[in-house]
């Protein structure tokens, strides 16, 4: 009995000890992974960081009488307005805003203090000693503008100032005009007498007498306009906007619009590209929320591999004899024609209009064509006496040409050309007939853009990276080399992302930087590199306090073991390290960028945010993703666009799991935009096992229907010359629908419904592969929204936190209303 007694105790014992253990266990699952805290994503959405994060970087605005400028900066304790001298290395106030402040009150009879004093359209006039601006009041008076008027609303009165910064007078100006806009339609000759636009797609001018009759009233009946030409017709035409919707372009038919014209700087000659689109097949999307009804807007889109392409044609106009000329500028078929222009100076930011003038001289102006296949580019020369049009240089490659905007040298004299011809992107220096001089730089980096060219002294200032040794290679630095190739010296040391802003006399820069984990700063210095002066750091005291932590930057390998990757490692704010994380890798796949951040930023939606749900999230690099390296990294993917990032991705993810205990390898996440949402569905279909849960936005997931340009250029188009010598183009790549059958995991595909940039039929096609395939999956499409998701983006957002939250962190019933979203909705009734 007694026996008994005790096996029945022990068998008790054994069950209550095993439930224990059970109950334990999942204690210490619950303990080990996140729940989701939505309440600390919602804490950072973009309304909320546009009140924690303030200026981040020094935008100047260069004088045009000295190589001082100004600039406004903002920072939770308001904002201000400095004028720096560099020649004396001195930054000061532009105003007492206390001072102003009150004097400003007492004029305009509102209330004003030094942190709110909303000062627009500020600008130095006269002797550069004084300062026009304009405050804007609670007053209401009648709109000026008779074609304004008939809306009944009424404008708030704006007050006219100007301030002398060297005593401080303020002087009110009530007799002042403000100087109109000037409108989207108008192109504005260098010396400002002649403007042009187009009207029903032909091209038309006037005379600054009449556009300042139209700027007062544009249905002016007394405005006299001159036709240069009648032979414009719908998609052949001048001016023609492939933005505008068919329902727009009826609407708009009769008004003024603008047409993308280039200057001769005399204004006495301007050149212009009209597109024939004629033989372009149409594409059609159908806006359902359209008031008062559902609207088909049909726009052309040239597909890879089509027949029937865009033709431009080089237009030449005399604007005193109103006479044209076409230029002979055919070289290949479907060639791609860009004229290039004339930098603009830095100190004419704040003129009333900046003119579009070409690249050269008063007699010859450059333009590149381009080859179909994009293997061949040519730098052409136009001689505007006789139209003779002169190849100066040309480019040849296997993969794709790419270029940059050339620099003239003495008229054109010398050009200074930037090319890949050696695996790295450099500059080479050539005389005025393509003959080369020498090689200006070279090395195993990448040079990306000219910043300014001393001829005097023979000086190239040109922004590179992957030159400092030891550094992350995307970082941009600012460099001086002479033309000879000697004297190459950075200019702006400092492993950060650099952004630089430099003055017409070449002779000082402003340097912003910072890194994704460091506060942005702003610095000044000489053209020698010699360090002027500090001039901001950045307040990121409301965003720190808020709980936000700097992301964590990395590198790994690539697939092959060999390749360096670099990344950030987002993590939720309230980490916990005993805890295990899901991982999601928000991606781009390239190859015109990665989705890789190099400095602090105001975006944080994707990355920072998501996080904060609870998962880590992480941004890398992959083969044939970024330009900014070399040509072989930059055209690893080239003929195989889908899977060609793939690999580099896993590869990413299982280091990362190996360094970091708190990553749950078996959890993972994958989403992105556009070529991300083509990539991370694609990474479902391709390492089903490994990748767990897709969110795919906007996705090209079948390229064959996505736009030609991009398409043909990244993936390779082939050139057949037929037995009769005619010339067609092969296109062929492999796409997401295909694999459709191998989908294991939670996929959910977004789409706007009116994407006029990647067409819905993208994901519909991946979506009608999938039912065909027997596979559960999500869709949802958001009405009305073109290729970002503009007032959806937010909605989006938690729609997304939902789907991982689900699938990775277990969390599986929600509420039907998004109450983050809620608890900001202002409720006036």
């Amino acid at each position: 009995m007694v026996r008994r007694f005790l096996f029945i105790l022990i068998l008790h014992m054994r069950i209550v000890f095993s439930l224990l253990l059970a109950t334990l266990f999942q204690l210490g699952l619950a303990q080990q992974s996140p729940t989701p805290n939505y309440r600390q994503a919602a804490r950072f959405s973009p309304k909320k960081l546009e009140k924690l994060i303030f200026s981040t970087n020094v935008d100047p605005h260069w004088l045009k009488q000295s190589d001082r400028f100004w600039y406004e900066y903002s920072t939770s304790k308001g904002k201000n307005w400095y004028l720096v001298d560099p020649r004396t290395a001195t930054k000061r106030p532009l105003f007492d805003t206390e001072k102003l402040a009150a004097a400003i009150t007492a004029i305009v009879k509102d209330p004003f203090d030094a942190q709110h004093l909303n000062i627009d359209s500020l600008r130095f006039v006269k002797d550069e000693n004084w300062v026009q601006f304009e405050i804007k009041s609670s007053l209401e008076e009648e709109k000026k503008d008779s074609t304004a008027k008939k809306d009944g609303k009424k404008d708030k009165k704006t007050f006219f100032f100007e301030y002398n910064i060297n005593n401080g007078q303020l002087v009110q100006l009530t007799e002042f005009k403000k100087p109109k806009r000037k409108p989207s339609w108008a192109s504005i000759s260098p010396d400002g007498q002649t403007i042009l636009f187009a009207r029903r797609y032909n091209l038309y001018m006037m005379d600054k007498a009449n556009y300042e009759k139209a700027l007062r009233n544009e249905d002016d009946s007394t405005i006299a306009e001159t036709q240069l030409t009648n032979d414009g017709v719908e998609f052949n035409g001048f001016g023609e906007s492939y933005s505008e919707t068919n329902v727009e372009r009826e609407k708009n038919k009769d008004k003024r619009k603008p047409v993308f014209v280039y200057w001769s700087p005399d204004s006495k000659q301007f050149t212009l590209i009209r597109t024939d689109s004629r033989k372009v097949k149409d594409l059609w999307v159908i806006n359902s929320v359209a008031d008062p009804r559902p609207t088909l807007e049909t726009y052309k889109y040239h597909m890879p591999g089509e027949k029937d392409a865009p033709i431009p044609q080089v237009l030449l106009f005399n604007r005193d004899t109103k006479q044209r000329r076409e230029l002979d500028i055919k070289q290949f078929k479907d060639q791609a024609i860009n004229i290039w222009n004339a930098p603009a100076k830095a100190s004419s930011r704040d003129d009333d209009f900046r003119p579009n003038i070409w690249m050269g001289t008063a007699s010859k102006f450059y333009f590149t064509r381009t080859s179909r296949d994009l293997k061949r580019v040519d730098l052409c020369a136009v001689d505007i006496n006789t139209g003779a049009v002169q190849q100066v240089l040309r480019e040849d490659m296997n993969t794709y040409v790419e270029t940059r905007r050339p620099a003239l040298v003495n008229a054109g004299a010398e050009v200074i050309e930037w090319s890949e011809r050696d695996g790295w992107a450099h500059f080479y220096l050539y005389d005025g007939n393509g003959k080369l001089k020498n090689q200006i730089t070279s090395g195993s980096f990448h040079c990306e853009d000219i910043v300014g060219v001393d001829e005097k002294a023979r000086v190239l200032y040109f922004s590179a990276n992957g030159r400092e040794p030891k550094e992350d290679p995307y970082y941009l630095h600012l460099y001086r080399v002479n033309f000879d190739g000697s004297g190459l010296r950075l200019l702006n040391p400092g492993e950060f992302e650099h952004d630089m802003n430099m003055n017409d006399s070449r002779s000082f820069f402003v340097d912003n930087f910072s890194r994704v984990n460091t506060v942005p700063r702003s610095v000044l210095y000489n053209s020698e590199g010699r360090k002027i002066m500090d001039l901001e750091t950045a307040d990121l005291s409301l965003l720190l306090a808020a709980g936000y932590k700097f992301p964590e930057v990395f590198s790994v390998k690539a697939d092959d073991g060999t390749t360096d990757l670099y990344g950030v490692l987002y993590k939720p704010y309230d980490f916990d390290s005993t805890k295990k994380y899901p991982i999601i890798e928000y991606v781009y796949p390239g190859p015109q960028t990665e989705s890789v951040n190099k400095a602090f930023g105001r975006s944080m939606d994707r990355i920072d945010r998501l996080a904060q749900v609870g998962f880590i999230v992480v941004t890398v690099g992959n083969r044939g993703g970024h330009p900014s390296r070399s040509k072989w990294y930059h055209n690893f993917g080239y003929g195989n666009l889908r899977d060609y990032g793939l690999a580099d991705k896993k590869a990413a993810v299982e280091q990362l799991a190996d360094r970091y205990k708190y990553i749950d390898i078996d959890r993972v996440g994958i989403h992105g935009h556009s070529g991300g949402g083509f990539m991370s569905t694609a990474a479902m279909l391709v390492y089903p096992d490994f990748f767990k849960v897709a969110v795919s936005n906007a996705g090209n997931h079948d390229n064959s229907i996505y736009n030609r340009w991009w398409s043909e250029k990244h993936h390779g188009v082939k050139e057949v010359v037929g037995e009769k010598g005619d010339t067609s183009f092969v296109y062929a790549i492999d796409k997401n629908p295909e694999l459709a059958k191998n989908l294991k995991g939670h996929l959910m595909l977004t789409h706007g419904d009116i994407d006029n940039n990647v067409h819905p039929a993208n994901t519909i096609r991946v979506a009608n592969a999938l039912i065909k395939a027997n596979k559960r999956f999500d869709l949802v499409l958001l009405p009305g929204q073109r290729h970002g998701y503009g007032d959806m983006t937010e909605y989006f957002f938690w729609r997304m936190a939902d789907y991982f939250s689900e699938h990775l962190l277990g969390k599986k019933e929600f509420a039907v209303n998004i109450e983050e979203m809620d608890r900001e909705v202002e409720r006036k009734k």
